[in-house]
């Protein structure tokens, strides 16, 4: 029995934790939210399909151009492409995040002994949500295992999507940097001056020779781009756009991976930091087998060492 004064307090018979310092918030901007969602999971669209099209139109005249077998081999690498990463942005964002188990409560016997241990009421939901479950208010649900609430897909990363939510990041990471190499190839073949300027420097020596080389290359630039055609403006185009979002989704890629290896969650990892106490209970949980678990290749990996000790042992013998 705990004062009536106690802020904080934990039900010696289901586990509850009820926490009267946490009160509802007003959920006036809600409609906001789910507004914001909506523009930005149809402007991420549209541009897929943007970059996807007029890399198509921009860049395989050129390829096919320099051979069909050449042209056929980048129509398949962007086929596969392009439907991994809609697939997995599809499912990321129109998949529900996680939804944690529905339980009994409300009354003594109801709730068995210790059936609610841990367990958190929502002042939202306005039910029990399990300790891994967080309550997302743009989505306005609790989600399990909440990482984050990314506005880009509209949806909450949680546990039923995060693995689909990292799969996209790896897919548009792979496309982006496909797309700016593929951009800078058909550059090569379009801009004339620039090629030509890029060949003459072939024999430069010196000590001068990189400033002699960027300086000729700078000027080139200049005046190939007073006469580029809509191709050479969009492969330009394509060029800034993917290389700038590679280098910010191969920076969230790795944080996501990084939390992943060390068995938490962005949500986690923010509440480790303000409890100092559990550090050493964390740094115990990180190893690579949470990779192994979280892209589903322990069975494989283990059915796959238990048939080579079998062939190994059998040839022995």
């Amino acid at each position: 029995m705990l004062p009536s004064c106690a802020s904080v307090f934990k039900c010696g018979w289901c586990g509850a934790i009820t926490d009267h310092n946490k009160k509802k918030h007003d959920e006036k901007c809600f409609g906001w939210r789910v507004l914001r969602d909506r523009c930005f999971l149809s402007v991420v669209m549209v541009f897929m399909f943007f970059v996807i099209l007029g890399g198509v139109w921009a860049i395989y005249p050129v390829v096919f151009s320099v051979s069909l077998l050449w042209g056929i081999f980048h129509s398949i690498i962007t086929t596969i492409l392009s439907i991994a990463t809609i697939s997995f942005f599809s499912l990321a964002a129109f998949r529900c995040a996680g939804t944690p188990p529905n339980i009994l409560w409300g009354s003594y016997p109801t709730v068995g002994k210790g059936d609610l241990d841990n367990y958190r009421f929502c002042h939202y939901c306005l039910k029990p949500k399990s300790p891994r479950a967080h309550h997302c208010r743009s989505c306005g649900k609790c989600i399990l295992d909440m990482d984050h609430h990314c506005p880009f897909i509209g949806n909450c990363v949680g546990a039923a999507n995060h693995y689909s939510f990292i799969c996209f990041i790896i897919s548009a990471v792979l496309s982006t940097n496909y797309v700016s190499i593929m951009a800078v190839y058909s550059s090569w073949h379009m801009w004339p001056p620039l090629s030509h300027t890029l060949g003459r420097l072939k024999g430069i020596t010196g000590r001068d020779v990189a400033w002699r080389i960027m300086n000729e290359i700078f000027i080139a630039f200049l005046r190939s781009a007073l006469f580029l055609s809509s191709r050479g403006l969009l492969l330009l185009y394509l060029f800034i756009a993917s290389f700038s979002l590679q280098i910010g989704l191969s920076v969230l890629l790795w944080q996501q991976l990084s939390l992943i290896y060390e068995g938490k969650t962005y949500l986690s990892n923010l509440s480790s930091q303000e409890d100092n106490e559990e550090e050493e209970e964390e740094e115990e949980k990180k190893d690579c087998q949470n990779l192994v678990r979280f892209f589903g290749l322990q069975y494989s990996v283990s059915r796959f060492l238990s048939i080579f000790h079998v062939t190994r042992k059998r040839h022995d013998t």
